[in-house]
């Protein structure tokens, strides 16, 4: 089927996508000219729906992190009618695959209207929000013909990643080695994907035992968050489960209770600055009987 079909396409598009943005060699972000200068940016809108939603999520930790920008992130649907505030020469970024989302072109429509800097990330060039974007920075993963999108979410992702590097180096907030050291990671991030894909006998299992349940809980911290709420979004758009994505640290503010031995939860958990404070939160997991499917890399099975 499609999906699966996209699903193992993503090595190939992704690196397509990294292509355009990266000087593979030089380890350096080459991103095209732009109408405006990333330097002088001061605040960035983040508006998109949907699985969308979740990167311009990601971006955000990316942004703030790296180029110590204060980034809004908001549902289309929401950020058209609540009439936010934005300030000539701020930055609004305009997701979609297609380029046609109603809402996110009337937010897109809105924010040129208050004056600031536009730049949309679509699949499609010729698409209405990437003819009135000032500057379109286009994802390489070609028609995406199932419901529930995959390759267009990582290929976004590497965009929005490329982006928020040039924008701290622009800044002067990363270094030379830090550009060479996040630009060698970007490019890793194919082969990885190819690995990952090796384990699909391993996930089919998995994937038999989450059938029979009628809940599932995916927990994330810091970018692995937003990947818990696509996580949830994708099981619910493809198998009609229920599921709920959390913010990690939030489990003992509620969702706890729901845990018992009948619920998978799903702990997205790579070993990074977070991992201890997530395994804490999968040790409460454990405690409630709860069934835990750790997606983690080999430091963190380790």
């Amino acid at each position: 089927h499609f999906m699966q079909k996209e699903i193992y396409e993503q090595p190939v598009v992704v690196a397509q996508t990294l292509t355009s943005y990266l000087r593979p060699l030089e380890e350096q972000v080459a991103l095209p000219d732009m109408d405006f200068d990333l330097k002088a940016i001061e605040r960035v809108a983040i508006v998109a729906c949907g699985t969308a939603s979740y990167v311009g999520m990601i971006g955000k930790y990316w942004f703030e992190r790296f180029a110590r920008v204060p980034v809004e992130v908001d549902v289309a649907s929401e950020f058209r009618y609540r009439e936010a505030p934005l300030r000539k020469g701020d930055l609004a970024i305009f997701i979609s695959q297609s380029g046609e989302t109603a809402d996110t072109l009337a937010a897109l429509r809105y924010a040129k209207g208050e004056g600031v800097h536009t730049l949309s990330v679509v699949n499609v060039p010729t698409s209405t929000i990437a003819r009135e974007s000032e500057t379109v920075l286009q994802t390489l993963a070609g028609p995406e013909i199932g419901v529930a999108s995959t390759k267009a979410f990582t290929c976004q992702l590497m965009v929005l990643a490329s982006l928020a590097v040039a924008a701290g180096k622009a800044r002067g907030e990363l270094s030379d080695e830090d550009e060479t050291s996040l630009v060698h990671g970007l490019v890793e991030i194919p082969r990885l994907m190819a690995a990952a894909l090796t384990s699909e006998p391993q996930i089919e299992k998995l994937a038999r035992d989450i059938s029979k349940s009628k809940d599932v809980l995916y927990l994330g911290r810091g970018t692995s968050y937003p990947l818990a709420l696509e996580g949830a979004l994708k099981l619910k758009e493809i198998s009609y489960i229920h599921a709920e994505g959390y913010a990690a640290g939030e489990l003992k503010h509620g969702p706890i209770a729901l845990i018992d031995e009948n619920m998978p939860v799903v702990v997205i958990a790579p070993f990074d600055r977070v991992f201890e404070k997530t395994v804490s939160n999968m040790q409460e997991v454990a405690a409630r009987g709860g069934k835990i499917i750790l997606m983690t890399d080999a430091k963190g099975a380790a």
